[in-house]
């Protein structure tokens, strides 16, 4: 223990001198301390609502320590401090059971709800500032949760006592075994990273590389039915991460589904792009992206009418692929189908808070240095918006209670993370998160061809999630507004991957139809009619709409596209 304790400050004191260089150089580099210096200008022009929150905050503190006596003396009380729906850091019986621990967790709760109040009904701050200010708030809020510390977290000091210990010691080694000495970062595991392999136990589907070039792989998946739709099905994914979220076990495999149900289903596999990749800007994932797959499929299977999909990203992807095809006068889009995808970035959700001028400088500045954008970065940034599941839920097991991380197939995906060229990426964050003109008509051009995302006839189906915190269904719906042809918008469950990788079988979540686009997102929801289970069938039934008679199955390989090799494919490995 002594041993690995030596261990654990060299690397501490190291990360610190890095740390200290890094602040150094790059003073409030993404502007985090202007926010909360307009912050505390706000809050001392307008004292009388601070006192508010204050004398609030002291009414329930008092309430607090009167409801604590009761329940030390064995008499009955009421939960002065509540936590959310969903909350799982305090599902430990004792931290209700408890007089002590019950008094910690409401204490902490009734403090935590003070501070955002404070927070949010600020006045004054411009939107940028007030998000930031918010977000970090919470982020501080989030780490000083008593579940994060040994001496106030029951489950912690129960696991100590029964192993002597042994937790906390086996708890060092694991945050040792993550600390990344080179980077001075700390890349916590939240999965058993050799316990998947792809091709073994994940992205099981079967199928073959039918096409590739330089920045994509196209899988054909074998069928499983007699006869299928003529009309074959292409599904964009983000390249911000890799396809197989759409093919992780038999059981949630959202690609053997459609296959089951008699679709022929092709689906990019994006490649892991390096320094060389550097200059591919957004329009040559439209043109060598998913043009490049649509004219693949329609060679691969001998039919010009394709149903597409685009998931996240791929989705804005896809939408951008739709008006050139249209000023081009490309009909082979037969319908379009947008999962939890932003078109519209009115309401960029909590990644906003990383969008401006001087942190899009920033970040250009070392992207164009090597080229990319390291994914690994990104995925530390989709972590924080969701910092008690995804970042102190894991802290507290592997460090405190010692536990090594257990097999999750989403989990290893969702750290199988995927670099960004870096041309690209500046365009796509300029252009939808910072200025906001991927709407307006001509704003973007693609091979020389100004586009316009309105001029969309095709027919479209848009599914978004309730609780998404990366594409908010508000935006989402903004966006499904925007197009021309007829429009089927859906809300899912959940959140952005639980709530569209939902299949029937598990009979989870539910999801909400209601009436046309036309309205605003709030008269909509208002009159919007809930379903019980997975949002698959309904869409499914939509997609036979365009999916044509039944023919011969088709088979990888049959078309004139040659066999490459077995799916997943090569590029999707590429780590």
């Amino acid at each position: 223990m002594a041993d690995i304790a030596e261990q654990y400050h060299g690397l501490l004191q190291g990360f610190l001198s890095r740390q200290g260089q890094a602040m150094g150089e790059n003073s409030d580099m993404m502007g985090i301390g202007q926010a909360f210096l307009e912050l505390s200008a706000s809050l001392m022009k307008n004292p009388e609502k601070l006192i508010e929150i204050q004398t609030r905050a002291w009414t329930a503190h008092t309430n607090l320590w009167i409801n604590s006596t009761r329940a030390m003396l064995g008499e009955e009380s009421s939960q002065t401090g509540k936590n959310e729906k969903g909350d799982r850091r305090f599902k430990h019986t004792a931290w209700d059971e408890h007089p002590f621990f019950s008094f910690i967790k409401q204490s902490y709760l009734i403090t935590a709800d003070a501070i955002l109040s404070a927070i949010s009904d600020a006045d004054g701050l411009d939107e940028n500032s007030a998000r930031k200010a918010q977000f970090y708030t919470r982020q501080f809020v989030d780490a000083m949760s008593p579940s994060n510390f040994l001496l106030t977290n029951p489950e912690v000091l129960e696991a100590t006592l029964e192993s002597k210990g042994e937790n906390l010691l086996k708890g060092m080694q694991n945050f040792i075994d993550d600390f990344d000495a080179e980077a001075g970062q700390l890349r916590i595991k939240m999965t058993d990273e050799q316990a998947f392999e792809l091709g073994r136990n994940i992205a099981l589907t079967p199928g073959k590389v039918v096409f590739q070039n330089d920045l994509l792989q196209l899988l054909q998946f074998s069928p499983s039915t007699a006869q299928c739709f003529r009309a074959p099905l292409l599904i964009i994914p983000p390249w911000i991460n890799k396809y197989y979220v759409l093919d992780l076990q038999p059981q949630n495999s959202l690609i053997k589904w459609l296959v089951d149900q008699g679709h022929t289903v092709f689906v990019i596999s994006w490649v892991n792009p390096d320094a060389k990749l550097a200059h591919k800007d957004f329009e040559h994932y439209v043109t060598e992206g998913a043009i490049a797959a649509i004219d693949a499929v329609e060679q691969a299977s001998a039919e010009s009418r394709i149903n597409l999909v685009g998931y996240c990203i791929g989705g804005t992807l896809l939408a951008a692929t739709l008006a050139y095809m249209r000023a081009r006068g490309d009909t082979r889009a037969v319908s379009a189908t947008f999962f939890v995808s932003l078109i519209d970035f009115s309401i960029p959700g909590d990644l906003g808070v990383f969008i401006d001028e001087k942190q899009l400088e920033n970040l250009e500045k070392t992207m164009y240095e090597r080229g990319y954008h390291d994914g690994k970065e990104m995925a530390a940034t989709f972590n924080m918006l969701r910092s008690n599941d995804l970042i102190w839920s894991f802290y507290v097991r592997n460090y405190l209670l010692g536990k090594d991380p257990f097999p999750f197939d989403l989990l290893y995906w969702n750290a199988d993370s995927t670099r960004l060229p870096a041309r690209m990426h500046s365009t796509y964050l300029r252009t939808m998160y910072l200025n906001n003109t991927f709407k307006e008509p001509g704003s973007l051009s693609v091979a020389g061809i100004p586009i316009d995302v309105s001029s969309v006839q095709a027919p479209a189906y848009f599914i978004s999630t309730e609780d998404d915190h990366i594409a908010p269904w508000e935006g989402t719906y903004l966006g499904a507004r925007l197009l021309s042809g007829p429009v089927k918008f859906v809300l899912g469950k959940s959140g952005h991957i639980a709530g569209i990788i939902n299949p029937p079988a598990a009979k989870k979540y539910g999801y909400y139809t209601g009436p046309d686009v036309g309205v605003p997102s709030a008269e909509w929801y208002d009159n919007a009619e809930l379903h019980l289970g997975s949002w698959w069938p309904d869409w499914q039934a939509w997609l036979e709409q365009y999916a044509g008679d039944r023919i011969p199955a088709r088979h990888p390989g049959s078309g004139s596209h040659a066999v490459i090799e077995d799916a997943p494919g090569s590029y999707v490995k590429q780590p």
